[in-house]
């Protein structure tokens, strides 16, 4: 008895710095804001308790309910990054030439300041930038474009940076999944005569399956708080059409000032992103095979 108390005394000696930087830096900011949502701050006067007032102002704000419809549509990427990450990771799994710096390739994005990002995609997304230039020369249409300006394909347009971004990422995780895949398994099935299709769909899928559990629950969570395209490229417009939920809270905490109403936007969006991945958890995790 006495040796197991020195043991677990030992390991929280050793979890004690850890644990500490958690306290200062994750639950007390958690604890902590997630009272200030109860209650009327503007980081001038002490919070006052309002109770359930803000998530009633919430809920009754038709910028905030569009803010969230938004958010939700924006998980339309997670299917589509997931899948081409995967198919990218596995065309670079092959031994060719150069095929190291088609992973640099792929990868750069995601090592690419935000703020670069910003200022490559809104001189290509101009109505007299190169993508609308490209399709005129193409011949696919006739008169440009307003892809930031148009607020039908607004918030596809930002989507679509945000899958250009992250396909780096996830075909790296991909590729370490793939790469841990006994070579033997696909040599056997190819002697049974699986074609190189039934192999991906039998194989390397069910095998990756801890790896796609992973990326799929990043990828959600990560779209449901997108928030660094809107800020830089359209800042919510045009008339709101690109307003997500964090940058509604983000409107009301760091503009107005409004913090209980900010904080109030964020536990909500933390209760659905725990549903999220819980949903991820109950249709994705791993059976036993």
């Amino acid at each position: 008895m006495r040796h197991t108390r020195k043991t677990t005394l030992q390991a929280y000696l050793f979890l004690a710095p850890a644990l500490l930087l958690l306290a200062a830096f994750s639950f007390w900011p958690v604890g902590f804001g997630s009272f200030l949502a109860f209650t009327r701050y503007n980081l001038i006067d002490a919070p006052q308790w309002v109770g359930w007032d803000n998530f009633r102002d919430l809920f009754g704000d038709e910028l905030f309910l569009s803010a969230l419809k938004n958010s939700a549509l924006y998980l339309v990427v997670v299917p589509v990054i997931q899948l081409l990450a995967m198919l990218l990771a596995v065309l670079v799994n092959n031994n060719l030439p150069g095929i190291k710096l088609f992973r640099a390739a792929y990868y750069l994005p995601v090592v690419t300041s935000v703020s670069v990002i910003g200022i490559i995609w809104n001189f290509m997304y101009t109505e007299d930038g190169v993508l609308n230039a490209v399709l005129r020369w193409l011949h696919l249409i006739n008169d440009p474009v307003g892809w930031l300006t148009d607020d039908h394909i607004a918030l596809f347009a930002v989507m679509f940076i945000t899958v250009w971004r992250g396909i780096g990422w996830y075909m790296v995780l991909y590729l370490a999944g793939l790469q841990s895949v006994p070579a033997d398994v696909y040599e056997a099935a190819q002697l049974d005569g699986a074609g190189r299709w039934q192999r991906f769909w039998r194989i390397t899928v069910p095998l990756l399956s801890p790896t796609i559990l992973l990326c799929s629950i990043m990828s959600v969570l990560a779209a449901v708080k997108a928030f660094e395209e809107v800020q830089i490229l359209t800042k919510g417009g045009p008339m709101q059409s690109t307003y997500t939920a964090l940058y509604y809270a983000y409107e009301f905490g760091i503009k107005s000032l409004n913090f209980g109403r900010a904080l109030a936007a964020s536990l909500v969006m933390s209760a659905f992103c725990i549903v999220l991945a819980w949903l991820n958890f109950r249709y994705l995790q791993p059976r036993d095979r």
